[in-house]
């Protein structure tokens, strides 16, 4: 799997890991944030070991290590972009998966699964941004 079909899919299949969880409706909306936060987390980092062991991971979601300083490819990601939103049950929040080589951004995909489709917007392939959904607007 290349590294851009990859970070598409991380943010594509951890968005809908989100929905199920906010789904559940186990949470309060605070807790719904922390939640989300942590299981979205979760995945991403474990599957980034597993798919990319030799890479270094940086997650806004984990104290920083400095390990990823070693590394010349360095995955970044934020698995819950709009936590209050997510927790809010709103369509505005956003899975962000990135891949930095020697420092240069060279590949990312965002997940916007709160919109109708599920969409995941990738840099290597580029297309227009949809509107923005109903209730957003």
């Amino acid at each position: 799997m290349t590294d851009a079909d990859l970070a598409a899919h991380l943010a594509d299949t951890a968005g809908r890991l989100l929905l199920e969880v906010r789904a559940s409706g186990l949470f309060s909306a605070k807790a719904l944030g922390k939640a989300g936060d942590q299981t979205a987390n979760q995945f991403l980092v474990h599957a980034l070991r597993e798919q990319r062991a030799e890479d270094g991971l940086l997650s806004e979601e984990m104290a920083c290590d400095g390990a990823r300083l070693t590394h010349s490819r360095v995955w970044i990601v934020d698995p819950v972009d709009g936590t209050r939103e997510y927790g809010e049950e709103r369509a505005d929040w956003a899975v962000h998966v990135g891949l930095a080589i020697d420092g240069v951004p060279t590949i990312g995909a965002v997940a916007l699964p709160g919109h109708e489709d599920g969409i995941v917007l990738r840099t290597d392939q580029p297309r227009a941004i949809p509107p923005a959904p109903e209730k957003l607007r």
